[in-house]
């Protein structure tokens, strides 16, 4: 079937309906663009087998594809030469936390972090939201980041919504919603899309993650997130089905694993992890937060016995998802491509996700 109209992520409810319409008509023209390709490309079109779920039907074989990965940035990784090196380093700055979450830590007067919140939620949400209910915005900072949030911290003099505002621009101050360059929906939808092209270079279908994201030129290789969305995406593609990303279109929470996490009193670290944004298995916010009388805060509690000093530690522990769904299995006549992308003039670096969002307007 098809469907009627794209649906908010985390099925949030704080647009109106006239938000909703411009929600579900901004995800489709980002999809038919992903699904056109790259005009400034040669071999990145067309991605026949990528399809908009408002326009074409969706099969009764249609199954489920979740795509995971892990919230810690892989680039704060492999630059240090020490956990705690790496973990300052992803708390320093949000332009670091580019595997679409982010997180902003806040501590007491004696130093230990007693609350740490993660984000998920991609910035076009929230630009639209700001033109179409400004004071849902307001509320909803007051409500999630602090109440002392006011209307001129976060729009300009002309009205315009402030993304990094003073409110969302950092890792102590408030995270409301995604900030990192490459962070955001558009980017998510024009990787997926791209990723869906079966390629056959020299008579081998390639199939590890980063010979694809290098051939394809979709996303940033050096990521967690961005080479196994699209060898997943891939792999379902040489299966000749038809793909899309599931509605709604979104960056999700899946899970935090404790594993080696202890607390002083022996309860359950992972009770103290609260989805406060988003519907089961769309969830868009997390808070870790040890409630007030417990005798304890979030830097009491250890993991692999070390006491959490960085919202980072949490992250290594966070895993992000994107959904899709892929149906006519085995039946897309698609042709595989025989080469790799290129610029129209020539060959250059490999084009950042992030970028894929000043394509979609």
């Amino acid at each position: 079937m098809v469907i009627p109209n794209f649906g908010p992520p985390g099925g949030l409810t704080d647009l109106d309906e006239k938000g909703l319409r411009q929600w579900s008509e901004f995800i489709s023209t980002a999809v038919d663009a992903a699904i056109k390709g790259r005009t400034d490309h040669t071999n990145d079109a067309p991605r026949a087998q990528f399809y908009n779920l408002t326009k074409t039907d969706t099969a009764e074989d249609a199954i489920t594809q979740e795509v995971s990965w892990t919230a810690f940035p892989r680039q704060a990784k492999v630059n240090s030469v020490s956990d705690r090196q790496r973990w300052a380093k992803a708390d320093s700055t949000r332009d670091v936390q580019d595997e679409y979450c982010e997180w902003s830590v806040t501590r007491g007067d004696d130093g230990k972090i007693t609350r740490v919140t993660f984000t998920c939620e991609g910035p076009e949400y929230w630009e639209l939201l700001a033109q179409t209910r400004p004071d849902t915005v307001l509320e909803l900072y007051r409500r999630h980041v602090d109440p002392a949030v006011q209307h001129g911290d976060l729009f300009d003099a002309s009205g315009s919504y402030i993304l990094k505002n003073k409110w969302n621009n950092g890792t102590t101050n408030g995270a409301m919603h995604l900030i990192q360059a490459s962070n955001t929906l558009g980017a998510e939808i024009e990787l997926a899309a791209a990723a869906s092209i079966v390629r056959i270079i020299g008579g081998r279908p390639l199939t590890g993650e980063q010979e694809l994201i290098n051939c394809g030129r979709y996303g940033a290789a050096q990521r967690n997130s961005d080479p196994h969305i699209g060898g997943v995406i891939n792999g379902v593609a040489r299966l000749k089905a038809d793909i899309a990303l599931s509605d709604p279109v979104g960056l999700y929470f899946d899970d935090l694993s404790t594993a080696g996490w202890e607390t002083p009193d022996g309860s359950d670290p992972k009770s103290y992890w609260t989805y406060v944004r988003g519907i089961a298995g769309h969830y868009v916010r997390a808070v870790y937060e040890v409630p007030r009388g417990r005798g304890f805060v979030v830097g009491d509690v250890t993991v692999d016995g070390n006491p959490i000093d960085f919202g980072a530690q949490i992250a290594d522990f966070i895993g992000i998802k994107a959904v899709a769904v892929a149906c006519r299995i085995g039946r897309s006549t698609a042709v595989p491509m025989t080469a790799c992308v290129e610029d129209v003039e020539g060959p250059a670096a490999t084009v950042d996700a992030g970028q894929a969002r000043s394509r979609l307007g």
